[in-house]
């Protein structure tokens, strides 16, 4: 296809994305779903339209993947409302932490003991598959406000989380195959690989963010400057962000989580600007400055996410050609969705207030989507070759597709009936009583 087929075929498909968009929202799929329907009949293994074979051009789609999943990772952050200093943060912390963590040494011991895959390789097939994702079931997504749902709460936040806090397992399972020379030994791997990583990533996206969006409100409100274009203000957030904490080796995924997080914040306190003016020489108030800055960057933020999706599972849809077939994939696939993941969020959880159909309803929605697939390219792109590539492509390729799926298609009843019952046959939900520390 030359550049001009090319153009023509973009154009054409995101007419037909915007014209079906609400057809799609009456129908028991989700966009994704369809997405990777698109994928699979452009891809080699129908008209060959594109051939992405993740073996050829791992570098390629490792860009693409982690764009992607930088955008989602800082517009799922905006729209976590809730305190920091809220109890309702736990939750997805331990979920984040504990039963990732749970997640990763049940499919390492899968992998040993059934798959015969040595430890490292092991390991690293838990760190690919533990990260869900927080955006690619339209249905669960979070809403707006300091009173969300807190099933939707839940796992929005473990998405944003666990995308970041799967690397340090993925840099260990390479270092032990020998892939990874990032320094050498266990006491080098707990405190800058797994420690300063996470702990570093978060404080440098959180202080960065906070101290941007704070700016822009004080040259707003004392001087009637830094106004509009918000749009350069997103992605450049994002972008510094991640560069500083990459550049100071801690995890840009997270640093960019707690970016979106910071600036949504920023917003929300009213003394920011008074601080530094005294209210003196303010055109205007600066909750309506902060307000404005945030909803037009979270706009813009998702418009952007709606165009990273659709590429990269349209991709993925695609690269199902290059998934090589046997049986421990099926087994194992089964095993990882309906086994490890409740299983992980019921240990990970243990002791917690969380009610029981809450328990079932994050247990079951543990999506597998971006994250996963970026970690796959990053692996095949720092050493991850050979029958071991092959069979590490297609379990991570089938358990994202049969997770979109399966939980495309439950998204919506599962959902309806929770919420149902959440609410008393109709009646408002009411916010949850929770304490602050």
């Amino acid at each position: 296809m030359t550049s001009t087929h090319w153009i023509l075929f973009g154009g054409a498909t995101l007419i037909v994305m915007m014209l079906g968009g609400t057809l799609v929202t009456r129908l028991p799929l989700s966009g994704a779903m369809i997405y990777l329907g698109v994928g699979v009949l452009l891809g080699p293994a129908v008209a060959n339209v594109f051939a992405p074979d993740p073996l050829r051009f791992a570098p390629a789609l490792e860009l693409v993947a982690e764009a992607a999943l930088l955008i989602s990772l800082f517009s799922v952050g905006l729209k976590l409302e809730i305190p920091l200093r809220d109890r309702r943060w736990l939750a997805p912390l331990r979920l984040a932490f504990v039963s990732m963590a749970i997640t990763v040494v049940l499919i390492a011991a899968i992998g040993v003991l059934l798959l015969d895959l040595p430890l490292g390789a092991a390991i690293l097939l838990g760190g690919i598959l533990a990260p869900t994702d927080p955006v690619l079931a339209s249905g669960i997504q979070p809403e707006a406000g300091d009173t969300p749902d807190l099933v939707r709460f839940n796992l929005a936040g473990e998405g944003g989380l666990n995308d970041g806090s799967a690397f340090p397992v993925v840099v260990l399972g390479l270092g032990l195959m020998g892939s990874h020379d990032d320094g050498t030994g266990v006491a080098h791997w707990l405190s800058l690989d797994l420690a300063w990583s996470l702990v570093g990533g978060i404080l440098i996206g959180a202080a960065t963010s906070f101290l941007i969006g704070t700016a822009v409100v004080f040259l707003r409100n004392r001087h009637d400057e830094a106004l509009g274009m918000n749009e350069f203000l997103s992605l450049g957030i994002v972008a510094v962000c991640f560069g500083l904490a990459e550049l100071c080796h801690a995890s840009g995924f997270l640093a960019v989580f707690a970016a979106g997080i910071a600036l949504q914040r920023v917003y929300r306190r009213r003394d920011i600007s008074y601080l530094w003016m005294w209210k003196r020489g303010s055109t205007r108030p600066e909750r309506e400055t902060s307000a404005a800055m945030k909803e037009d960057v979270q706009g813009f933020n998702e418009q952007i996410e709606k165009l990273a999706e659709p590429v990269l599972v349209i991709l993925t849809g695609a690269m199902l050609a290059y998934v090589t077939t046997f049986p421990s994939l099926w087994w194992f696939t089964a095993l990882s969705l309906f086994v490890v993941r409740p299983l992980a969020v019921f240990l990970g959880m243990a002791g917690s207030a969380m009610p029981a159909r809450h328990h079932a309803m994050v247990g079951w929605f543990g999506i597998r989507g971006i994250g996963s697939v970026y970690y796959l390219m990053y692996a095949l792109d720092h050493g991850l070759s050979g029958d071991l590539a092959q069979r590490f492509v297609a379990f991570t390729l089938v358990a994202v597709t049969a997770s979109i799926l399966l939980h495309g298609v439950t998204a919506g009843p599962l959902m309806a009936s929770y919420a149902k019952g959440e609410t008393g046959q109709g009646e408002p939900r009411k916010a949850p009583e929770e304490a602050v520390v």
